[in-house]
């Protein structure tokens, strides 16, 4: 571990590693965050983005992300009232461990084929 707060004996919520497992836990988490990393989004581009997503799963992603304060949600006062959705700076810091699990999978899997 690159400091002394990664070396537990057991999970601790205050350990970075479960923090950073935290912030990108839940099924469809990831991909969320993805569309978010392009820039803000409204609930209908997301939803359009990830069309296998259900809008249940979907609103439940992003109250639990501005929960944990990842995405910032802003109503726009128009008719009709419009909501869009952006990373904040802790949500933004999140690209490279996204980076880093996509590449780390890639490469799992090419090491899982039977063809290696």
């Amino acid at each position: 571990m690159p400091d002394e707060s990664g070396r537990v004996t057991e999970p601790v919520d205050d350990c970075p590693v479960e923090i950073a497992l935290a912030a990108i836990s839940g099924r469809w988490t990831t991909l969320v965050l993805r569309e978010l990393l392009h820039g803000e989004r409204s609930f209908g581009e997301l939803r359009a983005a990830l069309p296998r997503l259900g809008a249940k799963v979907l609103t439940e992603r992003l109250t639990e992300a501005v929960r944990r304060d990842l995405v910032e949600r802003e109503v726009h006062r128009a008719f009709p009232v419009r909501v869009t959705y952006r990373l904040t700076p802790a949500g933004r810091a999140l690209r490279p461990l996204l980076i880093s699990l996509y590449r780390t999978g890639t490469e799992l899997a090419a090491l899982a084929s039977p063809n290696r």
